[in-house]
């Protein structure tokens, strides 16, 4: 009888039939939702997938939740494989009390996580839930404190992916917040603290789902999405590219795709900086004529446009790319960016994938926003992160690289490994015609043509100071190069830094200035 029973769950698991109701999974169909069993399917290796705890059932005898049993209690939990590479996932299940956690649900996210922990495997959630079980009071929020202990166990050593792929609100969110990379499907998923009504009542604010904590929200305006996908399909894929340029945990290293070296001149990098260096070109055009054909996979699109962070592969390896981009802002470092880069710096720190960081930064944006809003703390923590990373650090700089943001933009100073420049870049103070109105201030106003004065001036600092070439004397730029060599200089740094080793002063951890 026993195994009868057996037999049927495993039948009715292998059917996708284990769930809510075929009604309720119809509805979230109409969505363009999948079943939390599909999405597995397509996230992991053919065959590869093995469930745990599929017979567990919630405690709860109050509300009638007695006469409410339904195996596996919301959630899909195991291991299985992604491009032959051992990952843990759990899935909520939206057709079981639309996904709400309970104390058995949590228990077994947890179960996975400590597998993964123990493993060096990544952790992989694909978030669907309405939140607490309300009917389980205390017990399903310790779950939740449970899952967010683990999180931060976990950070550092594996990575860990959130993909929400429908309602997450409440204490759900701060589970993904704490993961190392959020993604979100558009129109279907959405995260929040306080859901609309909630806000309404507060603040007297009308304001949408969507509006609130969609998924282009939270892509472009808070930086709590790292990607977004159209559908459930495309989150997937995502998911699985994201994957392919991480190693398995901290210990690890990241995966070599097999590549020839060959005629690595780029002449197309020689055309990209304009004549003049007030006109904006995108960055994206240097990071494509770098990298490997098509590998740039970049984070954080939407959001503080006026940098550019991202994976990519260089002769086959994985490295991770910080860069200004001239096209917003003219590229100067403000709040957002500068989180959003020291964010993205001390990910590839933990996991040792090599740091390149292509620079062409005015400075520090001002205003009273930027002041009161914290830009010293907050630029602050680039300059933590970049100082504290011990991966191999490579430094370009393609034009303007001005006062303190050369400093912060992984300058020799701060502890990069190789530092080079084109024959454009201005290393310097400020740009010529600030610095020359202060320094020959006396020289312009007595002069007969003030602004001739000052144009003459202007010339003499930028031939003098605004060039690499001072920089380079001083050894603070390893190399003035033409940009057609950039990639077969990079290609030869990283690897020559591969075995690089550095040892830091033994302490329990930094205070980086949150």
């Amino acid at each position: 009888m026993k195994k009868s029973k057996t037999e049927t769950l495993r039948r009715m698991i292998e059917e996708g039939k284990l769930g809510g109701g075929t009604d309720r999974n119809e509805a979230q169909h109409k969505k363009g939702k999948l079943t939390a069993r599909e999405r597995i399917a397509l996230l992991l290796d053919p065959g590869s997938f093995e469930e745990i705890g599929a017979l567990v059932l919630h405690r709860t005898k109050d509300f009638g939740m007695e006469d409410q049993q339904f195996y596996g209690d919301g959630v899909v939990t195991g291991y299985g494989t992604i491009n032959g590479r051992l990952a843990y996932l759990f899935a909520q299940d939206f057709t079981v009390f639309g996904g709400a956690l309970s104390e058995t649900h949590a228990e077994k996210i947890c179960k996975v996580m400590d597998l993964a922990m123990k493993t060096g495997a990544p952790m992989i959630g694909l978030n669907d839930s309405g939140g607490a079980r309300i009917q389980e009071g205390v017990r399903s929020l310790g779950g939740y404190a449970d899952i967010f202990y683990r999180n931060v166990l976990c950070s550092g050593v594996i990575p860990q992916i959130s993909a929400i792929m429908g309602p997450c609100a409440g204490g759900a969110v701060y589970s993904p917040a704490m993961t190392d990379f959020t993604l979100m499907v558009e129109n279907t998923s959405y995260m929040f603290v306080t859901g609309p009504n909630v806000v309404k009542t507060v603040t007297n604010e009308e304001v949408t789902l969507e509006e609130l904590g969609g998924a282009s929200t939270h892509s472009a305006k808070s930086g709590v999405t790292h990607l977004t996908a159209a559908n459930d399909v495309s989150c997937i894929v995502e998911v699985k590219k994201l994957l392919s340029y991480l190693p398995q945990n901290c210990e690890d290293t990241t995966p070599k795709i097999p590549y020839a070296l060959g005629d690595e001149t780029r002449e197309i990098l020689e055309t990209i900086i304009p004549e003049s260096n007030n006109q904006p070109y995108d960055i994206r055009a240097v990071i494509d004529g770098i990298c490997d054909g098509g590998s740039f996979f970049e984070i954080h699109k939407a959001y503080a446009q006026n940098i550019v962070v991202g994976f990519a592969r260089l002769a086959g390896r994985s490295i991770g790319i910080v860069a200004n981009q001239p096209m917003s802002l003219a590229g100067v470092l403000d709040i957002d960016s500068s989180k959003k880069a020291a964010r993205f710096t001390r990910f590839c720190d933990c996991f040792n994938i090599p740091l390149l960081v292509l620079v062409d930064v005015p400075g520090f944006l001002p205003g009273t926003d930027q002041e009161w809003g914290g830009i010293i703390i907050n630029g602050a923590k680039l300059l933590y992160a970049l100082s504290e990373a011990t991966v191999p650090r490579v430094t370009v700089i393609t034009r303007k690289a001005y006062g303190g943001a050369y400093d912060v933009m992984n300058s020799k100073h701060i502890g990069a490994d190789i530092n080079l420049a084109w024959p454009t870049a201005e290393i310097a103070v400020m740009g010529a015609k600030g610095a020359s109105e202060i320094i020959f201030k006396k020289e312009i106003t007595e002069s007969d043509d003030p602004a001739k004065k000052l144009a003459q001036k202007e010339t003499e600092y930028a031939e003098k100071f605004a060039t690499p070439y001072l920089a380079a004397e001083r050894g603070f730029i390893d190399e003035v190069i033409e940009p057609k060599e950039t990639r077969t200089k990079l290609i030869k740094a990283f690897a020559m830094l591969e075995n690089k080793v550095v040892k830091l002063p033994k302490k329990k951890h930094g205070n980086i200035p949150l």
